[in-house]
């Protein structure tokens, strides 16, 4: 789907992303460190795809970024400021995060879902709240779809409705965790469509994914990780055409 096709007129202005930098990040569980010394770079406005085997910490990254697993070393630096310097609450209404399962509230509809934020954390008024969240399933094509609960949408939709309500909050850097993987192979194009666009429209995205075809084509930087460390960093054609490592081209040789 394009996602300026809705023809109800969403809300389709230019995102101002945010630069995004960790310094020497390191996370651990109890006594084991599962991140290590993990410095990356993610301008403004790009699309950055992180791929790598299971376990090797892509999702904790993310995690740190946005303190719901607070790191045990290092910084992360969001449009030059430090991120851990500030109340997590603070950094998220900054920081949207797209989970692989949807964790939509079941007895909302989806334009309570998506509002629900807007009113309770940024403290807008209900009307202002209930604008704002149809101007963003509009602009996800669920416009038709605003008084469903998520047991009467498809996965493909409810992770539409997980995207509008990560981007209500006018989010500065959009994380997205695995966003495809729970879904039927057929619904997830369209979700991948939504995310390739939000990235031509300016969001800086930091995206953690298994579709190689989608890395390749949308990313701006694609980064390798590997038992907690980053291996490789740089353009599609640096990683996918000239593998330096032997670990990515293990790893490529599994899943190409």
């Amino acid at each position: 789907m394009s996602v300026a096709s809705n023809t109800t007129a969403p809300d389709i202005e230019t995102f101002h992303g945010s630069s995004l930098e960790l310094k020497n990040l390191t996370m651990a569980y109890g006594d084991i460190d599962v991140l290590r010394n993990v410095s990356l770079t993610v301008a403004p406005g790009t699309t950055t795809c992180i791929i790598g085997p299971s376990g090797s910490g892509k999702s904790t990254l993310l995690r740190g970024v946005n303190r719901l697993h607070e790191p045990k070393s290092g910084d992360v630096l969001l449009a030059g400021e430090s991120a851990l310097q500030v109340k997590p609450d603070t950094l998220r209404r900054r920081i949207g995060m797209v989970f692989q399962h949807f964790n939509l509230f079941p007895d909302h509809t989806a334009l309570e879902n998506v509002a629900l934020a807007l009113w309770s954390v940024k403290g807008m008024s209900k009307a202002q709240a209930m604008e704002r969240a149809r101007r963003r399933l509009a602009e996800v094509g669920l416009a038709e779809r605003a008084d469903h609960r998520p047991r009467d949408l498809s996965g493909g939709q409810q992770q539409r409705v997980a995207i509008a309500r990560a981007l209500a909050m006018e989010p500065e850097v959009m994380l997205f965790d695995e966003a495809t993987s729970a879904l039927d192979p057929e619904l997830v194009k369209g979700v991948l469509n939504l995310m390739a666009g939000l990235g031509k429209r300016g969001m800086t995205m930091l995206v953690v994914t298994h579709e190689m075809g989608f890395a390749r084509k949308v990313a701006d930087q694609v980064v390798f990780m590997d038992e907690g460390e980053v291996v490789e960093a740089g353009t599609p054609a640096d990683l996918f055409d000239n593998p330096r490592s032997e670990r990515l081209q293990r790893f490529l040789s599994e899943v190409l």
